[in-house]
């Protein structure tokens, strides 16, 4: 099983949100940050993670490039990920993950978990108390879920 967990950060925290999941479930996952890898690169994998802080209630505009170039996607097992303000505000907007899991099942991507979001305290971080372990939780739930 090979999982490849792509994410794009802009204070630190997605990545370390990223680098927890790759640690949880071992030498089967490759982390990398969005635009180090090509299509044929994120086909290879058994399961394709996607994780971005959300900006202005979307993924990155790396993280969208990156989605919106994405194909051959129909029947890859994938999930979506994104770190996020807690608060009333940041509801209105919307969050990264919906985004991006929306985005990945209309090229035909086979989801495995619903979108999830991670804590960011403030504007820059840190990360809540507790999200870096519920992280590497989820992850090792995908995999299982995705019944590899």
């Amino acid at each position: 099983m090979r999982v490849i967990i792509v994410y794009d950060s802009l204070h630190g925290n997605t990545q370390k949100i990223a680098e927890a999941m790759g640690a949880a479930i071992g030498a089967d996952a490759a982390v990398h940050r969005v635009g180090s890898l090509d299509n044929s690169d994120m086909l290879s994998a058994d399961i394709v993670v996607v994780g971005s802080p959300t900006h202005g209630g979307r993924p990155t505009p790396a993280v969208q490039e990156m989605l919106s170039r994405l194909t051959g996607l129909k029947g890859k097992r994938a999930a979506a990920f994104d770190t996020r303000l807690g608060g009333r505000m940041v509801k209105l907007f919307g969050y990264a993950a919906p985004r991006a899991h929306d985005l990945l099942k209309e090229k035909g991507a086979a989801m495995v978990a619903p979108p999830e979001g991670f804590v960011v305290m403030k504007t820059v971080g840190p990360l809540r108390d507790g999200e870096i372990e519920r992280a590497a939780a989820w992850a090792k739930a995908l995999v299982s879920a995705a019944g590899l």
